[in-house]
């Protein structure tokens, strides 16, 4: 069985910058924080998926991208963490949290970005759909800005295969947790708002009945209600189930309800229990706080993070994105191609050594083999994908290679920005579903002569004569 995790919900950029506050403003009464470090952290589901892959479980995030600066850092510091990321693209500016610390104990926190921005959720809908067939469980972390409430993205969750775990973590300002979720995790404010009240319930029979009633209302599983300190409160829609309490731990709780959602997640998958996916949640979310919070999950990645940043395999992108910054930050260009290459031929390497002629390095994005089944049917690929990215990449003309999953490369080449998209043949630069996307940041499309020779011809009609017999 998979244990692929998907994550669904809104990334945020934390950012903490840390100091010391030793003195007052002379002009006003205020603390001054001498600054002596700052780091940034992917934020709400961001960091759940960065939480998650800190085990070395693979995992994949559906979120909302803005193409600013802040976006950016974002993407790579999921890229970073092990995460695979699917984006549907954000039209407006990526959020962020930024907090003050001393010595640190928070002063102050920043927000920005503003209101929610478009998402662009039609086309990325489809990787999900794929994501979802793979996944061992699914996570919703609903952070109110626009990915849980989007029409395509809540049919896709609907769809998902029958007894897959959903948890929906929610937000208030977010959408109502999809009905037939196995669990969903507000924290005691939440649920008080969700619910209309104004007070927190008296005392835990009260508090019961609030989680039960919320059970029914959203028609989910079951509602655990997280109380900080005193740990979670679970009910389903027939009662109360269990309390279930923490030690008393010191530490920073920022991210705890992030930690406890995707410990619940994981252990659905693999027990099915809710009340011991709860127990478990609590435990790890205590531990968590006990260990410094988010920021401690910023700043000590495990080993298991460490071994995927550092892989170089064509199923990661990130190679390919840090070749691609290195040559941005000299002012060079990026040119980036795509296709099958089932079987790679002379024509394809004229072409490809075309294409890196146009700029400073090439980066080929070939199709899986699923995507390839997908597109030509089940007789191919006659190459698995491994062995054709390993072709490609030992070319002299090809600086790095990445294999994507999608029926076309655009998901990708959203993470890439390349400055050059290159195809082969005798298309219309307005045929190409690609370009588009590529002069949004301000990059070109070209069309480089299919050069295939009459033998290479011939080879191509008997495979496909073949593969459709």
């Amino acid at each position: 069985m998979s244990d692929r995790l998907v994550v669904v919900g809104d990334a945020l950029l934390d950012r903490d910058v840390e100091g010391r506050c030793e003195r007052l403003a002379p002009d006003a009464a205020v603390p001054v924080l001498e600054e002596s470090e700052t780091r940034l952290r992917p934020g709400g589901a961001g960091l759940a998926a960065t939480l998650a892959a800190a085990g070395g479980r693979p995992v994949t995030l559906l979120t909302a991208i803005a193409p600013d600066p802040a976006g950016s850092e974002l993407a790579r510091a999921l890229l970073d963490s092990g995460v695979d990321l699917v984006d549907l693209r954000l039209d407006g500016r990526t959020p962020e949290k930024v907090r003050l610390l001393d010595g640190g104990r928070p002063l102050l926190r920043l927000d920005r970005g503003g209101p929610p921005g478009q998402i662009e959720g039609e086309s990325a809908t489809a990787a999900l759909r794929t994501a979802l067939a793979g996944a061992a469980a699914v996570l919703v972390s609903d952070y109110g800005r626009g990915v849980a409430s989007h029409p395509d993205v809540r049919a896709a969750l609907a769809a998902r295969p029958h007894g897959l775990p959903l948890v929906w973590d929610p937000h208030p300002r977010g959408a109502k947790p999809l009905a037939g979720a196995s669990l969903a995790t507000p924290n005691l404010e939440e649920a008080v708002r969700f619910a209309g009240g104004e007070a927190a319930p008296g005392d835990e029979e009260e508090m019961a009945g609030l989680a039960a009633a919320l059970a029914r209302g959203w028609e989910v599983g079951a509602v655990a209600v997280t109380r900080g300190a005193e740990g979670a409160l679970l009910a389903s829609a027939a009662g109360p189930g269990a309390t279930l309490p923490c030690r008393e731990v010191d530490g920073d709780p920022c991210g705890a309800g992030d930690r406890f959602a995707v410990e619940a997640t994981l252990a659905l998958a693999v027990a099915g229990d809710v009340v011991e996916a709860v127990r478990a949640a609590v435990a790890a979310a205590t531990e968590f706080v006990r260990r410094g919070g988010a920021r401690s999950a910023a700043t000590a990645p495990s080993d298991a993070v460490e071994r995927r940043r550092l892989d170089t395999s064509p199923l990661s992108i990130s190679p390919s994105l840090e070749r691609a910054e290195r040559v941005r930050r000299v002012g060079g260009t990026v040119v980036a191609t795509g296709g099958c290459f089932d079987l790679l031929h002379l024509g394809h390497v004229r072409t490809l050594e075309s294409a890196r002629r146009l700029g400073d390095c090439l980066v080929v994005l070939v199709n899986s083999d699923r995507s390839i089944r997908r597109l030509k049917g089940s007789g191919r690929p006659l190459v698995g994908e491994l062995e054709r990215a390993a072709m490609l990449k030992a070319l002299a003309c090809v600086d790095e290679v990445t294999v994507f999953d999608e029926p076309t490369p655009v998901e990708a080449l959203r993470i890439l920005r390349p400055g050059v998209w290159v195809k082969g043949g005798d298309y219309g630069v307005e045929e190409l579903p690609e370009s588009e996307e590529i002069s949004s940041w301000g990059g070109r499309t070209a069309i480089l002569p299919y050069l295939a020779g009459r033998s290479t011809t011939r080879l191509i009609e008997e495979v496909g004569e073949r593969a459709a017999g």
